[in-house]
């Protein structure tokens, strides 16, 4: 756990922290730290996925809240899913910023082709995407549970294309619904393979729970997986009902598309304020500047989604979203 560019100062306190995780390492016969619960009837193969990131502790709270208490589904089947074992292990509240990846970022990892391209440098992540690639394919729907830098509202990444959008309304969270297409610097888990054909009835959703240790996220992320569960009438009816009458102060639901990534060029890149996301800009506002370029806000509504601390050269450093004019 040596990257040099994770290493930078935390201003939020850790008020979370992820469960032991090791008695989920072999269950069954699938990879490592991949839980398959079968119903032994036809429907829909699910699976919910946490810790891509290793310092994003809310989607393994979530996933290890359904597997203590035993949730059987009555059709279908349904996969919880761990990620970066090593980077969620290695989690350091003194340092929880460096512990997002041992080698390089899971969540860039899925394009086509990346994962066959065995002359590429052999990461942990690397490798780690190559165990669970197979059950990954074989997935139906997904809902990948991460958390955020900023104590910004929850999102719902729903990917660019109509369906995408169409299953975040039916998972049906009261959180704003982003149209996007992800990061230049690679694809995500989201974007794997069918879930990024528009044809193909696969489909994927990613939820960003609020600031990665503040408490509410693990809220969010147990609603999240309730209502994503919920969906497809694969519970119980009782399932999850005394988590959805808490009020989780969500925000009303909102549709937003991005329309222009931001990625870092220089070494010198800066935001023009201390931004925490969902800023609404008017056209023209300065946003940041990277090296001598200055970059303003190119709508008349220009939301801010996902501002990074990460001031990485070839990483993302905003998103730059309008309102949702329809396909």
């Amino acid at each position: 756990m040596s990257d040099p560019r994770l290493d930078y100062f935390n201003e939020y306190p850790v008020e979370i922290k992820g469960p032991d995780i090791s008695c989920y390492k072999k269950v069954g016969t699938g990879p490592n730290y991949i839980v398959t619960i079968d119903s032994g009837f036809s429907g829909p193969h699910v699976m919910v996925s946490a810790i891509v990131h290793g310092n994003e502790p809310c989607g393994a709270i979530a996933n290890d809240w359904f597997l203590k208490h035993d949730f059987r589904p009555l059709k279908g089947k349904i996969s919880l899913g761990f990620m970066n074992i090593e980077a969620y292990e290695a989690f350091d509240t003194d340092n929880p910023n460096k512990t997002r990846w041992v080698d390089e970022d899971f969540n860039r990892l899925w394009g086509p082709g990346v994962l066959e391209d065995h002359t590429r440098k052999k990461t942990y992540e690397f490798h780690r995407a190559n165990e669970v690639k197979e059950i990954i394919s074989s997935v139906d729907f997904l809902l990948d549970i991460h958390s955020m830098q900023t104590p910004s509202v929850p999102l719902m990444m729903a990917g660019m294309f109509k369906k995408g959008v169409e299953f975040a309304k039916k998972v049906g969270m009261e959180i704003s619904i982003i149209s996007d297409s992800g990061h230049k610097e690679g694809m995500r888990l989201r974007d794997y393979n069918l879930f990024s054909n528009e044809q193909s009835k696969k489909n994927a959703l990613l939820v960003e729970c609020g600031q990665h240790w503040e408490t509410s996220s693990k809220k969010m992320a147990i609603k999240t997986l309730i209502k994503f569960l919920r969906s497809f009438k694969i519970m119980k009816e009782e399932f999850g009902l005394e988590y959805l009458s808490e009020n989780l102060n969500d925000k009303v639901n909102h549709i937003l598309k991005v329309e222009k990534i931001v990625t870092i060029n220089t070494n010198n890149f800066v935001f023009e304020k201390n931004w925490i996301g969902f800023e609404k800009l008017k056209k023209g506002t300065i946003v940041a500047r990277d090296g001598n370029k200055i970059i303003s806000a190119p709508f008349d509504e220009t939301f801010l989604i996902m501002p990074t601390k990460r001031f990485i050269k070839g990483k993302t450093a905003v998103r730059l979203a309008t309102n949702f004019k329809g396909y």
